[in-house]
């Protein structure tokens, strides 16, 4: 038994600086560390991670379809205000899977949101807001009990009984971009590239700026599974804590406009086809294997990495 210990065993380096204690065969390891020597953390990119909207009332102001047309039918400016959401639960890898939910996205002191030197409750925003949006205002209105009893140190006092509890202050244009969805939590780590400026709940994280489309295809990758799974705490059911602290080591190759254009072309045939329920399995190796490609890795290197992820 011994000496079968001895000639199977492999040599373990501990980590330093917290980072994830995670057992490998010597394979294993010089591919991690060639991948994570090629990258620079993400904490260098030029790119933003931000939570969702938080309502502190999701009763009044996410909708169905049916209020929503309910609402623009008694006023047609209820459109400007009404927005579609995805929760994290509905986030798939290059997808979603849309509930027809919508949120009615009313930020502090709206509609005079836009005017900086308003610090507290306006009464004046109030007003016009009745006046402007009257069918929203007065579906609100059947909450207001509710609504004026969330955060009592911060409600009626910084902000308007009818407005978000937290609505992305300094990003919420940020909802409107080129942006990375993902859920804060989850088994399957899916990111989905969005084009159609969704906004997203308090359970979901959006990644703005440069080459979104190359970093959704690497975060989706068998790569990114496989070298970094386990920087993300696992909680009770294998779920992960996707969290923004953890993302920002995480080192990743940075590619041109030029390949991020291929990326991007190659995600919106994959999500073109998933909107007709059509099988995207060939096309998601596809980009797999340009991400691998990219890392300049081995044919033995990718058979190692597709054996445990693809």
């Amino acid at each position: 038994m011994t000496d079968y210990i001895k000639q199977q065993s492999n040599p373990i380096s501990f980590p330093i600086n917290g980072q994830s204690w995670v057992v490998l065969s010597d394979v294993e390891k010089r591919i991690k560390e060639k991948i994570e020597n090629i990258g620079k953390p993400l904490k260098e990119w030029d790119i933003s991670i931000n939570y969702g909207i938080k309502t502190g009332c999701n009763e009044a102001f996410i909708i169905d379809k049916d209020k929503r047309d309910e609402l623009i039918k008694k006023d047609a400016k209820s459109a400007e205000i009404i927005r579609p959401i995805l929760r994290g639960r509905d986030i798939k890898r290059y997808g979603y899977d849309f509930a027809e939910l919508y949120l009615l996205f009313i930020p502090w002191h709206f509609p005079l949101h836009l005017d900086t030197s308003i610090t507290g409750v306006s009464k004046e925003a109030e007003k016009i807001f009745k006046e402007k949006y009257s069918a929203v205002y007065n579906h609100l209105n059947q909450y207001k009990e509710l609504l004026s009893a969330r955060n009592t140190a911060e409600t009626g006092i910084r902000y308007e009984w009818y407005a978000l509890q937290r609505w992305g202050a300094n990003y919420w244009n940020d909802f409107s971009k080129q942006k990375i969805i993902y859920p804060n939590m989850t088994k399957f780590l899916p990111f989905y590239y969005d084009t159609r400026s969704f906004i997203t709940n308090q359970k979901c994280f959006i990644i703005t700026g440069n080459h979104m489309a190359f970093l959704t295809a690497f975060l989706n990758s068998s790569i990114f599974k496989f070298c970094f799974r386990d920087n993300f705490p696992e909680l009770l059911g294998g779920t992960r804590e996707l969290s923004k602290i953890f993302f920002n080591k995480i080192p990743v190759l940075q590619v041109n406009n030029e390949i991020n254009k291929l990326f991007e072309t190659t995600i919106m045939e994959i999500q073109e086809l998933k909107i007709k329920k059509v099988e995207t399995k060939e096309k998601e190796i596809e980009i797999d294997n340009m991400i691998l490609n990219l890392y300049q890795l081995s044919e033995k290197e990718k058979r190692v990495i597709n054996f445990h992820y693809l």
